[in-house]
């Protein structure tokens, strides 16, 4: 079972309902205790980086996470979700994340090349992913297009990242090390590669992987 974790800033809506599609069995909790009888977990994002990081220490969700990381159960971040995962963000200010993954978060206008100022901020709509790198979450799949809607964006090392996009600089677009992923996209509502993004996720959960 996979449990959404429900610090009050997620889309738990459209993450659910695509797990109830994919018959992927699922639980949406904010407690600790019922959490703990899940096999591995989603945490999804909309909104600011401080105020989730808030609302995970206040809530004890935050030390709850690194207890299930630990114990090395699979955990996947949704956009904002993925950006919580890495060690800090410029979000207005700067603010510590949950230090998974090395790395950091700033705002996309201190990435853009300047032959593309032009570019709306935020990054919203379709792009095309690139896979690289050898990783479980892209294992044997095909590239395709898939849904944004993020303002910052994740500086991390080559090693842990599995597909970019381009949005006037490389954007890290699903990043994985052990059994901590990453999509900076919404895997549930990119059609057909981001439900067997997720479905692939899921398959990990299963088998304990």
């Amino acid at each position: 079972m996979i449990g959404i974790i429900d610090y009050g800033m997620g889309n738990l809506h459209s993450v659910s309902k695509a797990l109830e599609r994919l018959e992927i069995p699922y639980l949406i909790s904010s407690i600790p205790q019922e959490l703990k009888t899940c096999d591995g977990f989603i945490l999804p994002g909309v909104g600011a980086f401080p105020d989730a990081m808030k609302n995970l220490e206040s809530t004890g969700l935050r030390t709850f996470l690194d207890e299930q990381v630990y114990q090395q159960k699979p955990l996947l971040g949704i956009c904002l979700g993925m950006q919580l995962l890495f060690e800090h963000s410029k979000e207005y200010g700067e603010t510590a994340g949950l230090s998974y993954l090395k790395g950091h978060v700033v705002h996309f206008s201190e990435k853009i090349h300047p032959n593309e100022i032009n570019l709306k901020i935020p990054h919203m709509g379709w792009n095309e992913l690139s896979f690289i790198n050898d990783k479980a979450s892209t294992e044997g799949m095909e590239e395709g297009y898939v849904y944004f809607v993020h303002s910052y964006v994740v500086e991390a090392p080559e090693a842990i990242i599995a597909a970019r996009a381009d949005y006037g600089t490389d954007v890290p677009a699903i990043v994985e090390q052990d059994l901590v992923f990453g999509m900076q996209f919404h895997p549930e509502k990119s059609g057909q590669l981001g439900t067997s993004l997720l479905r692939r996720f899921g398959d990990l959960v299963k088998r304990g992987v």
